[in-house]
C-alpha cells in the first residue's frame, strides 16, 4: 500500500510540475509587443509579428507551401487591442485584421519559454520556401 501511495504522490508532484506557473501580469504594448509575468518570476515581451505567426488560430491566412503550413509578410504586424477571454486566455486583434485565435495562459508561457528556438525554426522554414518576413508589395 505504501508503494502504490508513493506512485500516487511521485504523479501528482510530476503533473504539478508539467503545469505553466500562473499569469501575474499581461501588458499590451500596442502596436509591438505583449508583456507577461508568471508567479515562478518569468516574465516575456513578445513581439507581434511572433504571436501572429504562431496564433492558435485555424484561419491564419496560412499559406500551405509542399505540405507545411507557413504564415509570411508579417514582419510588420501590429497589434491594435486585445481582451480578455474568461480566465484563461486573451484574443489578441491584429491590424492585418486577425482576430480569432485565443491565446491561453499556458499557450502564452510556451511561446515565451521556447521564443528563440520558435523564431529560428520560423525564419528556417521562410528560407527553405523562399519567403520572406518582409510584406508581400502590392502590384
Amino acid at each position: 500500500m505504501a508503494v502504490a501511495m508513493g506512485a500516487v504522490v511521485r504523479r501528482l508532484h510530476a503533473a504539478a510540475a508539467a503545469q505553466p506557473p500562473r499569469l501575474t501580469k499581461l501588458a499590451l504594448h500596442a502596436p509591438k509587443s505583449v508583456e507577461v509575468e508568471f508567479a515562478d518570476g518569468s516574465s516575456f515581451h513578445l513581439s507581434a509579428e511572433f504571436l501572429r505567426v504562431y496564433s492558435p488560430a485555424a484561419d491564419s491566412k496560412i499559406r500551405s507551401v509542399g505540405g507545411e503550413k507557413v504564415i509570411f509578410g508579417r514582419q510588420h504586424v501590429g497589434i491594435m487591442s486585445a481582451e480578455s477571454v474568461g480566465n484563461y486566455g486573451v484574443r489578441i486583434l491584429f491590424d492585418d485584421l486577425h482576430k480569432t485565435g485565443i491565446f491561453t495562459w499556458d499557450y502564452l508561457h510556451h511561446l515565451g519559454s521556447n521564443k528563440f528556438s520558435l523564431m529560428r525554426s520560423y525564419i528556417k522554414t521562410l528560407r527553405k520556401h523562399g519567403l520572406s518576413r518582409d510584406p508581400q508589395r502590392r502590384k
